[in-house]
């Protein structure tokens, strides 16, 4: 049995997963950080620990084991502690366990085992879509010297020697903002009037419009028959998500190809971070959502995850 998957599974959902008589996943929520020397941005995410001290069964992996295997509750434990003496076997004799998604198991000289997280996967599910990317760095000093530099070079046009030895510009200028304001009050009073010429003949037009309507009569001899649309309501609040998309033309492409490949797909809203969420399907029955959530993860998408949402 591959336990790393439920667990990787149930990352999602919880901020602790513990394998009885072995130990407990923990998540914990990190802000997104910025690199200082590689200016690179990274999405918030959950941070992955391990704590061997924590090994009493809250019963979260043994159920979700029995549901999508479709066993009892017993079976599913049994088949838990049967894995469990197989993993202290390996490490006992000094292997390292590589848990795909989560991370590596191994024992130090004291017997304590040492857990080195994976970073393949963020399972934080608000930021599902986000992805680091590098910025270049701004030299704002760089310009500032370069326009300094250009200050020194370029002459001034209009001294203050200048302007007292053409004081005629003085009188040009003055008369130039006369013009203006005069050449400004003829407009408005243009265009005043032409507004109120406007109003008046729509105020015409529409007098012979209701005239012309209220003597109008629409007789249809051969009504066209009743058509009935027939369509197909999409309802349940498990919805296993395809994707998040930034762009909503990205989400609509995507609920194509996923249609084309014979999924129910749709898109159910933006979330809270701006994303346009794409779902391949949405269940009423939990059982029939993660039986469709796992076949997807081994066929289609290992990405894929289940949203549990009542939508409006």
């Amino acid at each position: 049995m591959q336990l790393e998957t439920y667990i990787s599974d149930l990352l999602y959902r919880y901020e602790c997963v513990t394998v009885p008589e072995f130990g407990a996943f923990l998540t914990q929520r990190v802000s997104a950080t910025i690199h200082e020397s590689t200016n690179a941005f990274y999405p918030p995410k959950k941070k992955l620990a391990f704590n061997e001290q924590i090994q009493t069964n809250d019963g979260i992996l043994t159920h979700y084991i029995a549901d999508v295997e479709k066993i009892p509750f017993e079976e599913a434990s049994k088949k838990i502690e049967k894995r469990v003496k197989a993993l202290k076997s390996y490490l006992t004799e000094g292997e390292t366990i590589s848990l795909n998604n989560i991370g590596d198991l191994s024992l130090n000289n004291e017997g304590k085992i040492i857990f080195e997280p994976s970073y393949h996967l963020n399972y934080l599910t608000d930021a599902f879509g986000l992805s680091q990317f590098v910025s270049p760095s701004v030299s704002r000093e760089v310009y500032k010297k370069k326009v300094q530099k250009i200050e020194k070079i370029v002459p001034i046009s209009i001294t203050p020697e200048r302007r007292k030895s053409r004081g005629y510009l003085k009188y040009a200028a003055v008369a130039i903002v006369a013009l203006t304001i005069g050449g400004f009050a003829a407009s408005n009073y243009y265009v005043n009037n032409i507004n109120s010429q406007n109003q008046l003949a729509q105020e015409e037009a529409n007098l012979q419009l209701e005239s012309q309507i209220q003597e109008a009569t629409f007789v249809i001899d051969n009504p066209l028959p009743a058509v009935t649309l027939h369509v197909k309501k999409h309802s349940g609040s498990y919805h296993v998500i395809a994707g998040a998309f930034r762009i909503e033309e990205n989400s609509d492409k995507k609920v194509s190809q996923l249609k084309n490949l014979g999924y129910d797909a749709r898109k159910i809203g933006v979330n809270k971070y701006g994303l346009h969420e794409v779902v391949y399907a949405s269940y009423e029955d939990r059982l029939e959502a993660l039986s469709a959530l796992r076949h997807i993860k081994r066929n289609h998408n290992s990405a894929a995850w289940l949203l549990v949402k009542e939508l409006d």
